[in-house]
């Protein structure tokens, strides 16, 4: 499966700044830097960490085009791209894209040691009207001999886009995010932490570390990350946001989970922050997850690839007061 068995991985949140790329680019070359010091070989960053995220729903079209960039010739990405060579490092950030075509994507781009580069457009985009939704998994070899895939944020809550990756041979997941402390309608689901609550968070660090690791952040993440790593048998490098990122507050817990959807190492802290671990290829093959995917039946997974009536853009998915009830009697099955 890979020529090297071990793989000195990293991921980073740090708070970024509203449309400030060169602001943004700094702090992601300081990281590119220390990593380099480490021997890191692949290292992730959060979802739209150079252009900013949660200031662009409140953005004219116009004003989203004018941030996204054309990849072939992007000034963010030839900075990356020289790192990655620089260092012999796999390097994923995430951006706004200005495809050929015009159309804009949330796109996540790795880039690799030899100049080339992958890019994911974010499957279930909701964060702009003017921004299109990717149609395609994202798979790639890497210099180690192990293949990397890419899914960004709400594409990880989604089963199927986790599984679908994994039976396109991806061993690790880079998954990059903004998340934490949003409005969730579910009465159960994630709530906003204070700003305020974190503008004064040098003064009361036991209360910001509470809300990190509480029900609107890190309880939240492991709910339903941990089995994403332990169904697939894959590696997972979770990337954030934190701190203030426009009205809500992003609650970092940058992780790293290995093929068991155990952690082998994070971070809770309220600060821009690296988390570093060697992940062992070898528990890949036997770990649980695997096992089951190779006691598949697909025969018996039609229904799968059936639309049943009820399916809505990721904008009206997300955001709708609509409810639709998923059950037996609203399945249109043949």
């Amino acid at each position: 499966m890979t020529e090297s068995k071990l793989i000195k991985s990293a991921v980073v949140q740090f708070q970024h700044q509203a449309g400030d790329k060169k602001y943004n680019l700094m702090v992601i070359e300081k990281y590119i830097e220390q990593a380099a010091l480490q021997g890191i070989q692949i290292l992730a960053f959060p979802e739209m960490c150079i252009t900013g995220y949660w200031h662009v729903p409140k953005l004219s079209a116009d004003e989203v085009k004018d941030l996204a960039e054309p990849l072939s010739d992007s000034p963010s990405l030839a900075l990356i791209r020289s790192l990655a060579m620089r260092h012999n490092m796999l390097i994923g950030v995430g951006l706004i894209e200005q495809a050929d075509d015009g159309r804009l994507y949330n796109a996540y781009v790795a880039c690799l040691p030899d100049g080339s580069f992958h890019t994911h457009r974010k499957l279930h985009a909701f964060e702009h009207q003017a921004i299109s939704s990717g149609d395609a998994y994202t798979v790639f070899d890497t210099p180690w001999g192990v293949k990397v895939g890419i899914l960004i944020c709400w594409d990880n809550n989604l089963v199927e886009n986790v599984r679908a990756t994994t039976l396109l041979g991806a061993d690790i997941l880079l998954a990059p995010h903004q998340t934490g402390g949003t409005n969730s309608r579910s009465p159960h689901g994630m709530k906003p932490i204070p700003l305020e609550l974190w503008h004064q968070r040098h003064e009361k660090k036991e209360e910001i570390t509470a809300a990190f690791r509480g029900p609107n952040g890190r309880e939240w993440l492991m709910r339903w990350l941990p089995s994403r790593a332990h169904d697939n048998g894959l590696f997972i490098l979770f990337s954030n946001g934190v701190g203030a990122d426009d009205d809500e507050v992003r609650t970092g817990n940058a992780m790293i989970l290995d093929p068991y959807g155990r952690i082998i190492n994070e971070t809770w802290a309220a600060a821009d922050r690296m988390v570093t671990a060697e992940l062992d290829l070898t528990l890949i093959p036997l770990s649980t997850g695997r096992r089951w995917i190779y006691g598949r039946r697909p025969a018996l997974y039609k229904i799968l690839a059936e639309p049943q009536g009820y399916e809505r853009d990721a904008i009206t998915a997300r955001f709708s007061e609509e409810e639709t009830a998923v059950s037996g009697s609203n399945n249109k099955q043949d």
